[in-house]
């Protein structure tokens, strides 16, 4: 019989799946609309205005970018593990789902790290590290290992790996595994491209406070990191990390920066609409944009 927690976990995923159904409808209803007035244009242009007779050009629905019950937030056991810090929940209504979130993150290495946050990929994401930067729980906490896959680690106050909040929440954007035919020399692109941002997760799918920045691309046959933005200034901050000398982290795995690394502070902005022209070229050390992921 499945325990109490794993019931809550399949009613959670289940919620979140039909949440997510739903801001897709809303989505695709929209773009419909979208088409549809395009063809009243054309037939404007024929019979010379017989659409604005038939309503071809009223104001078109607007989406709800603040829908309810965006996130749910799953409790976790403080006392079963003393790693973990309460400062309380996120919202769960009223949550931004468009758009983008800049988040700063100021360490000892350098200038800081610009980051934008994808409220439409991961709104769960963007609001849990919204909510934990404005209780300084990044504040003066440690950059705790730099991974195999060519990513720096940061987030748990504790420094093990296993600290986070009080609270857990699920995957949002995990990226598709790649065709087992495709290879990097026919053109597929890398799983987590340089300049990613995911969230981590022990075990994974329990997302807390934890997140990567790839300072290198990454590719894998099963990904499991979530991803919650990019990087989008300080890149070559995030490779100086990656590339400091490690040491054993008590584990007997040598992935722990030699030297501190410390996150002096963590700060998140205000949502803002993503911008709809072509890309930019990209400022000295940030990486190229890209589509999101999911």
């Amino acid at each position: 019989m499945a325990s109490s927690r794993d019931r809550q976990r399949k009613l959670a995923r289940a919620k979140l799946d039909r949440q997510l159904a739903r801001r897709a409808a809303v989505v695709k209803r929209r773009r419909q609309i979208q088409a549809g007035v395009g063809v009243a244009v054309v037939l404007a242009l024929i019979v010379g205005g017989s659409a604005w007779a038939l309503g071809a050009f009223d104001d078109e629905p607007k989406e709800n970018t603040a829908a309810e019950d965006v996130c749910l937030w799953t409790p976790q056991d403080a006392t079963a593990n003393t790693n973990l810090k309460d400062v309380g929940t996120p919202a769960t209504e009223g949550l931004p789902t468009d758009g983008v979130r800049p988040m700063t993150v100021t360490t000892n290495q350098g200038a800081p790290i610009t980051v934008e946050l994808d409220l439409a990929g991961a709104p769960c994401a963007a609001a849990s590290i919204a909510h934990l930067s404005s209780r300084s729980f990044y504040d003066n906490t440690k950059c705790h290992e730099i991974t195999a896959e060519g990513a720096v680690r940061c987030g748990d106050p504790s420094g093990t790996g296993l600290g986070g909040p009080t609270y857990s929440f699920y995957d949002e954007n995990v990226p598709t595994a790649p065709s087992p035919s495709a290879s990097p020399a026919a053109g597929q692109p890398a799983t987590y491209p340089k300049g990613t941002v995911a969230m981590v997760a022990n075990p994974p799918g329990a997302n807390g406070s934890q997140f990567l920045m790839f300072f290198k691309d990454f590719t894998t046959a099963d990904p499991k990191y979530p991803i919650i933005g990019r990087v989008t200034g300080g890149i070559d901050v995030v490779a100086k990390i990656g590339a400091r000398p490690t040491v054993d982290n008590g584990t007997g795995a040598k992935v722990k920066p030699k030297d501190d690394v410390v996150v002096q502070s963590l700060t998140v902005g205000e949502p803002v609409a993503q911008a709809t022209s072509a890309p930019t070229p990209p400022a000295s050390g940030a990486p190229a944009a890209s589509p999101s992921a999911g």
